[in-house]
């Protein structure tokens, strides 16, 4: 998810009957935590707290807070959310800070492991660490914000529990963990099943297959689109590179 997304949904939400609420079936592996911010704050300002989440596969790291700001998540045995412990410059956040305070305490106890953990910390440039700390701090404002607002109804011991879960790397370990539906209810997230409908469910998996067939068979990356057609697709960058008269002739060959 990017900063791009929000064209897409202004696309397909400009002329839909708002008075109906939104549901957003919504596959992703995750992005940008500003740009989910500034989406869910649109969405939000348009449809309130009526809008759905339908999760066929997966909604994974900064795809898992656009969830947590609806008033129901709709999800499959199948299904995962993850977790929401943000990364920063790819590096799990609270890993990062992990090891400075793991570095800490070796350097207290003996400070010959000075040289050993200069040798692993140098990697970081000199403002990491307040980087991480701050992402870390954001993230969890964002989703309990959103979770209060509307599916925890202000139950902040419910939120609390939530984000117990989904929020500490020291509770998953990893940040790409597949969290399933069995996981997802016991943490208090308000759950429905698809398979309590199998006509709801076939049309769901139907739509979802749809679009992970399109992808499989063509250059598009990211598709935004509404039940009516309307469609922002981004594509991958196509490069012809010719670097000489004998190697266009071949290439232009392989497109006849």
């Amino acid at each position: 998810m990017n900063d791009k997304d929000i064209s897409g949904f202004m696309l397909n939400i400009n002329k839909l009957d708002k008075s109906k609420g939104l549901d957003i079936i919504l596959h992703t592996p995750g992005g940008q935590i500003s740009a989910t911010e500034a989406l869910v704050n649109y969405i939000k300002s348009i449809f309130g707290k009526n809008v759905r989440v339908l999760v066929p596969q997966i909604a994974m790291s900064a795809g898992t807070m656009i969830p947590f700001s609806g008033k129901e998540i709709v999800m499959g045995k199948h299904s995962s959310l993850g977790p929401i412990d943000p990364q920063v410059g790819n590096m799990p956040a609270e890993a990062v800070i992990g090891e400075f305070e793991q570095a800490k305490r070796d350097i207290l106890a003996n400070p010959k492991a000075a040289g050993y953990w200069q040798f692993i910390l140098q990697k970081y440039h000199s403002t990491f660490l307040t980087s991480c700390s701050q992402a870390i701090e954001l993230s969890k404002i964002l989703a309990k914000e959103w979770l209060l607002g509307n599916m925890c109804d202000g139950d902040e011991s419910k939120c609390d529990t939530i984000l117990e879960l989904f929020s500490s790397h020291k509770e998953t370990k990893m940040h790409a963990r597949h969290i399933g539906i069995d996981r997802c209810k016991e943490s208090g997230l308000k759950i429905t099943n698809i398979e309590g409908d199998q006509k709801f469910q076939d049309l769901l998996l139907t739509v979802h297959h749809a679009f992970m067939h399109t992808f499989s068979a063509s250059a598009a990356i990211k598709i935004i689109e509404n039940h009516e057609g309307n469609a922002f697709i981004e594509n991958l960058p196509v490069r012809l590179d010719f670097p000489n008269k004998t190697s266009q002739k071949n290439e232009m060959k392989n497109f006849s």
